[in-house]
């Protein structure tokens, strides 16, 4: 199936290309005049101006063609040739009737394609914070929304391993605890199996290790010196770094699950250190990659660019490796094992010259092609970033980085307290009430995120965000569980949902947006932005609450119409959970 608008759509096409115009003139989009008309097509006016002809009486062709089809009740015509067209009732029935039998609503699948999406980023031994909080939410919806329209997603949150940052760590561990057996030169193996430290202490040690390092040159260049000795093998070393990923791993999944948020591969740039050297040779060889201040680069520099696009470094004059030395060998695995047709890099916006030169690098190289043929599109997907009130990047009260388990317990208590505001929840068990909190509370944080075009920057404001009225994650929330309620209350009185009969004045907004579902996922996708889904959303649970407060449901005396209606409130939740799943917010059975 397809929305409302791309079947029609299909119908002005023949009918353009009938009378000879150009059909991809025939699109028709939802009116912004719906006194008019249901939907419009303007391409009168472009196929005029091409012909040289009068745009009225093109018009009238395409419309006195369309005025047979049954599909319309009117076709008219408005201005100097916009084509208005609203639709039959018996054919809006036919098409909801068709929606609520499809398993996937009315959205067609796309043919498969091999989708990786690089999301999370976090790094070893830190806690996350809220900066994690924009890359895992968006790259988390991208991916259940690659998922949904037909494609096999792969999400891994490419850890930050394997740098300085562990250097400083090691380094730090050895001052404090020079006894520990991972300090041995000498020692091989026989590693102790458990950790020597746990995540507490990490994100203790971490901020002391980089302070000491920041404010001593010789403890900086202890750190260097155990980042190489690591990076070259040394048993000690690697056995301590394999605790440290050990550790942080676990706490990470706890908190990627606290915010709903999954990854298919844990991987990170250690993982491709091993490909590094070779690579560097073959660009070397093939004379992509050369030398350059003693340093091996990568020049990635265009004749039409505007601004000027520095060389990527492959290997510094020290002998170190960068980010984009790993970030290439990683499209280099990828490519490899997983052939992808798409990687998706949801990383800030304020990355985007690296991702810039990794991808000309990657192109260069030939890496940007798939071992069976075709290229894979290697894509950085940017975003703003979440302010406190006084527009800089959020924070805490004290002025330092708020932790995301922080938050989420911010969230959920806020939360809490809504729905003791709201009479919502009242008198359920202790545990239920905390598990809705929890649900509002994570709906509240990220449909305030996810409603924002991802390159914006936003203003944090949790108080507006946990309401239960206006554009919030909490107001559909709430429309989800009164349908529920409704459905509920039907089953309790011996009705339920039947085949929806032609609309109602009454009924007829809620069905023409029930109807524009596959637009809105389709545009999701190809725009990559989930806001276009929290605009489905909001619409569609205000058409919901226009039509229940103006039409009899369970009062309907005539049984056609109850079942009807019925119906159309169950399409309805299956639409906004879906939606909202999409997003990664769940709905509660009650509140």
């Amino acid at each position: 199936m397809t929305s409302l608008a791309a079947h029609l759509t299909g119908i002005v096409t023949d009918a353009f290309d009938a009378e000879g115009l150009p059909p991809e003139l025939g699109q028709v989009i939802v009116s912004n005049r719906p006194d008019l008309g249901q939907f419009q097509c303007n391409g009168a006016l472009p196929a005029a101006k091409a012909a040289k002809a009068n745009p009225r009486l093109i018009a009238d062709r395409v419309a006195a063609r369309l005025r047979g089809d049954p599909v319309f009740a009117d076709v008219s015509l408005a201005g100097p040739g916009f084509i208005n067209l609203t639709l039959t009732d018996a054919f809006l029935a036919e098409r909801m009737n068709a929606t609520a039998a499809d398993h996937r609503l009315g959205v067609p699948a796309a043919e498969e394609r091999i989708v990786m999406l690089d999301y999370g980023g976090p790094n070893v031994a830190k806690p996350m914070h809220v900066g994690h909080l924009r890359a895992s939410i968006i790259g988390e919806s991208l991916k259940r929304l690659a998922r949904f329209v037909g494609h096999r997603a792969i999400g891994d949150v490419h850890l930050g391993d394997w740098g300085t940052p562990i250097g400083m760590l090691i380094s730090e561990l050895a001052i404090r605890r020079p006894e520990l057996p991972y300090f041995d030169p000498r020692r091989e193996g026989g590693f102790p199996p458990d950790p020597p430290v746990s995540m507490a202490d990490l994100e203790a040690l971490y901020p002391e290790a980089a302070a000491a390092c920041k404010a001593h040159p010789a403890r900086m260049e202890e750190a260097r010196r155990a980042t190489a000795e690591l990076q070259a093998g040394r048993p000690g070393y690697v056995a301590l770094w394999r605790h440290f990923v050990d550790v942080s791993i676990a706490g990470l999944k706890r908190d990627f699950a606290a915010l709903g948020v999954t990854f298919d591969l844990w991987q990170g740039e250690a993982d491709v250190h091993p490909l590094i050297q070779p690579m560097v040779e073959e660009l070397r060889a093939a004379g992509i990659a050369e030398e350059s201040e003693g340093a091996v680069v990568v020049r990635v520099d265009r004749e039409d660019d505007r601004t000027e696009v520095p060389p990527l470094i492959l290997v510094k004059s020290d002998g170190g490796v960068m980010y984009g030395t790993t970030d290439l060998a990683t499209i280099v695995d990828r490519q490899r094992t997983h052939a992808p047709h798409e990687v998706l890099y949801v990383v800030d916006q304020r990355q985007h010259l690296h991702f810039e030169q990794v991808f000309r690098a990657a192109a260069r190289a030939g890496y940007d092609r798939r071992p069976e043929g075709g290229g894979i599109a290697l894509e950085h997907i940017g975003f703003g970033t979440m302010n406190g009130p006084d527009g800089k990047p959020f924070k805490t009260r004290a002025g330092g980085v708020m932790k995301l388990h922080d938050l989420i317990e911010m969230a959920s208590g806020v939360a809490f307290r809504r729905l003791e505001e709201e009479g919502l929840a009242a008198g359920y068990p202790e545990a239920e009430r905390a598990e809705i909190a929890r649900m509002v509370g994570l709906a509240s944080i990220k449909f305030a995120d996810l409603s924002n075009h991802r390159t914006s920057n936003y203003v944090f404001d949790l108080e507006r965000f946990t309401r239960f009225e206006g554009r919030t994650g909490p107001y559909l929330q709430y429309a989800a569980v009164r349908v529920k309620s409704l459905l509920r209350k039907a089953e309790g009185q011996g009705f339920s949902p039947g085949p929806i009969v032609p609309p109602q004045e009454v009924e007829r907004d809620l069905v023409l947006t029930l109807g524009r579902l596959p637009d809105a996922i389709a545009q999701a996708w190809e725009k990559r932005a989930p806001n276009e889904l929290t605009e489905f959303a909001f619409a569609l649970a205000q058409a919901f609450s226009r039509f229940y407060a103006g039409c009899h449901i369970l009062s309907e005396p005539d049984e056609a119409v109850r079942a009807s209606r019925l119906a159309l409130a169950r399409l309805t939740l299956d639409q906004l959970v879906l939606v909202l799943d999409l997003l990664g917010i769940e709905v509660p059975d009650r509140m």
